[in-house]
């Protein structure tokens, strides 16, 4: 086998068979093609196909400082929540023009800060992050850099980046109100630990303050969808037995918890409906399970473009000012919380537990 045979094509060998220069060969795969006659253009065209050449663009990022590639760190792949937003950045990304390189942190700030070098490494021209952790130096360092940045959903003291997510605040409100509307008294909320993660910081606080306004009995739990699910069974049904006839609900404060909370239901033989089930987060069996789940839908497309336009803007204008946007979620009420009935005790007890 020929030594042309077994590597990739060269732009010398492709400016030979174009009949062209090297320099001409180089502004057509440098988004200079402009400068070139329409007869040039084909001919470099129909040679880089002959050749099957493909332009390297992490040696032209390197040379040029342009490498058409946005980062984005995820926190937790499995959440439906970065899944849908991740969809919606890359299609932003390729609507202006550029790639997207993805990394999940798992929630480890060691893990993230690996992830912020390797990306600067590959010369990014932006990141949009869901943080794992503070990872100030590394921030700190991109910033020093000049490498545009928003965060996701998450937000870090300290940080020069803008803030793209749901209005936390908002969510909770809209939840509560929802539930006392529904004839809901007590809610046992369920959230994954807040770990210093500013989200679940936030609906956490609004949740306390919301119903103490409201005057609604609250319990909170911490669940983790690694750990052993019999701690919240207990929890649950320890709510579910207290005394007392005011109807109660269970509010998730996003898709992981709704679905450690429904089998958490199946379990101790609780009905969604009999007892009230909503959460943070449509996910697409929510609509499926009978009687179908409450949910708050997250504009996950606008916070995914939302996040991209942001970047795209910081490029061309790299000095102003930092912005928050936050995004209203979309009430999709469904029969897990329906008016409670008088006549139905509230107790999974009652349900034959």
């Amino acid at each position: 086998m020929s030594e042309r045979a077994t590597r990739p094509p060269t732009l010398n060998e492709v400016a030979d068979v174009a009949g062209a220069s090297k320099t001409s060969v180089s502004r057509y795969f440098g988004g200079e093609r402009a400068r070139l006659s329409p007869a040039l253009q084909a001919r470099i065209a129909a040679a880089a196909s002959q050749l099957g050449f493909s332009p390297n663009l992490m040696a032209r990022g390197l040379k040029g400082g342009h490498s058409k590639l946005i980062g984005m760190l995820v926190a937790d792949i499995r959440n439906p929540f970065s899944v849908a937003v991740m969809h919606s950045v890359e299609q932003a990304c390729r609507r202006h023009g550029y790639s997207l390189m993805l990394c999940n942190t798992d929630n480890d700030p060691a893990q993230e800060r690996a992830h912020l070098d390797l990306l600067s490494a590959y010369r990014v021209e932006g990141l949009v992050i869901n943080p794992a952790g503070s990872s100030q130096p590394a921030l700190d360092a991109l910033a020093a850099q000049r490498i545009p940045t928003v965060l996701l959903d998450r937000r870090l003291d300290h940080a020069l980046a803008d803030v793209v997510g749901l209005d936390n605040a908002l969510a909770i409100d809209m939840a509560l109100d929802h539930l006392e509307a529904q004839g809901y008294a007590q809610v046992f909320y369920l959230s994954e630990p807040v770990a210093q993660v500013s989200s679940r910081e936030q609906r956490l606080a609004r949740f306390h303050d919301g119903s103490r306004q409201r005057c609604l009995k609250e319990e909170v739990y911490h669940h983790s969808p690694d750990n052993a699910e019999a701690p919240l069974h207990a929890a649950l049904d320890a709510f579910m037995q207290r005394a007392g006839p005011a109807p109660k609900a269970v509010l998730c404060a996003n898709g992981n918890m709704t679905l450690a909370a429904l089998r958490a239901f199946q379990a101790l033989a609780i009905r969604p409906g009999d007892t009230g089930l909503m959460g943070i987060d449509e996910l697409d069996w929510c609509a499926l399970v009978d009687p179908g789940i409450t949910t708050l839908a997250q504009p996950t497309k606008a916070i995914g473009h939302t996040a991209v336009d942001c970047l795209v803007k910081r490029l061309t204008n790299p000095t102003s000012a930092t912005t928050d946007i936050q995004h209203p979620p979309t009430l999709l009420p469904r029969g897990s919380t329906q008016p409670p009935s008088p006549s139905r005790p509230f107790s999974s007890a009652s349900l034959g537990h």
